[in-house]
């Protein structure tokens, strides 16, 4: 996909963009679109903003959960939905970069199917270890590896399949230091994490809540966090940038609220001040901090466009590297 003119697809049209439409809005209770099941960090977070969007705006905001398609069913219904502001949904990295790359038949447009309104919340990873292994650190795990790959006796990395996040995402560090692990993959992130506790499985990707509660009780080495900066759970666990000397090194899943496009702009510019003093909150970030999530202030429109872009280009290369185009 050519995300050069990713501007052209996100353009809002003036359909119904009068300015007594736009005050009229909302006419009647929101529907909330969440990709994932109840329960899930992504949910909880919709649930927080979406009781504040509701009463800001004077209506129900309705959370529908559609899980399935690697996100793609939810992404379908909020294409489908009609542009007047009442059906939104949420998207992610998959959704937006990766499916597009992966999926045969995708049967959503990510380019022209939305309106952007907010990226508001990233969602790192932590690069945990063995402490059977004896690395302690992304240099000293980068050194063993190199000397197991050199015995042909590699050591090995968990995932949730191939084009999840976590084998994208180890995928890239091997590229990054060019050196071969393993992969061992998974059904479940629990399963993957507790054998990677236990010194069945070398290393792996793994979201905070997953492996928080074995790395404080010492059976799982933290080696780095996948963001740009610290997460407030793991005071101390450098980001990998800096524990593994990779300058710009941030591989997140972050999460955009949409709209269909052609909502008339002046809807689509409310939405977007609403989640930004929303996601301002001193009570809302602390929530999604404690989650193990980094809130994230939203870039404006054209932000939000090359930031998009140039995730698509990251994770593009590694699709592509892996020979996984149009391969589900």
């Amino acid at each position: 996909m050519n995300y050069r003119h990713i501007a052209a697809g996100f353009a809002f049209t003036a359909i119904a963009a009068s300015p007594a439409f736009a005050q009229q809005y909302p006419s009647k209770n929101i529907t909330l679109v969440v990709p994932l099941a109840a329960g899930t960090g992504m949910d909880l977070i919709a649930r927080m903003y979406s009781e504040k969007l509701s009463a800001n705006l004077g209506r129900s905001v309705i959370v529908e959960n559609r899980p399935g398609a690697s996100l793609g069913l939810g992404a379908q219904a909020v294409a489908q939905a009609d542009p007047d502001g009442h059906t939104l949904g949420i998207a992610t990295t998959t959704v937006m970069v990766v499916n597009p790359i992966m999926m045969k038949n995708l049967r959503y447009n990510p380019k022209s199917d939305f309106a952007p309104i907010a990226l508001y919340v990233k969602s790192p990873f932590i690069f945990i270890s063995s402490p059977s292994l004896g690395a302690k650190t992304v240099p000293e795990f980068i050194a063993l590896a190199r000397k197991r790959e050199a015995e042909k006796n590699p050591l090995s990395y968990a995932s949730l399949g191939v084009g999840a996040s976590q084998h994208l995402s180890m995928e890239y560090l091997k590229q990054l230091y060019k050196v071969d692990i393993l992969h061992v993959p998974y059904k479940s992130t629990p399963q993957a994490v507790g054998d990677i506790a236990s010194g069945h499985v070398s290393a792996g990707f793994s979201e905070i809540g997953a492996a928080l509660g074995l790395i404080r009780d010492g059976k799982l080495n933290a080696l780095a966090v996948s963001s740009a900066t610290e997460l407030p759970a793991l005071p101390g666990v450098k980001p990998f940038a800096e524990a593994g000397n990779a300058p710009g090194f941030e591989l997140v899943s972050w999460h955009i609220l949409l709209a269909p496009a052609k909502t008339p702009r002046p809807i689509v510019e409310r939405l977007h001040n609403e989640m930004k003093t929303i996601m301002a909150d001193p009570v809302i970030t602390k929530r999604i901090s404690d989650m193990g999530l980094l809130p994230h202030t939203t870039p404006d429109f054209e932000g939000m466009e090359k930031y998009i872009a140039s995730e698509a280009e990251k994770w593009g290369k590694v699709v592509r590297d892996l020979k996984l185009e149009g391969t589900l």
